[in-house]
């Protein structure tokens, strides 16, 4: 069996927890960011937080009901 590869723990700064890759990891039972980044991205983001975040993407819940309208 394959072994999963843990995610990048980052501590959350507040952007972080509104960030659509900042998700629930059942398996380590924390939330943890999914994107699959290098380690340079991961301790830039570890030190000045998610405002230098390549990677941030603003997670709305409603986008979808929106655009079903």
């Amino acid at each position: 069996m394959e072994k999963k590869e843990k995610p990048h723990k980052i501590q959350p700064p507040a952007d972080c927890e509104n960030c659509q890759y900042f998700d629930y990891d059942e398996e380590y039972d924390e939330y943890v960011c999914t994107i699959s980044m290098d380690e340079d991205d991961a301790l830039r983001i570890m030190e000045h937080g998610a405002r230098v975040c390549p990677y941030y993407r603003y997670y709305d819940e409603y986008t979808m009901v929106r655009k079903q309208n």
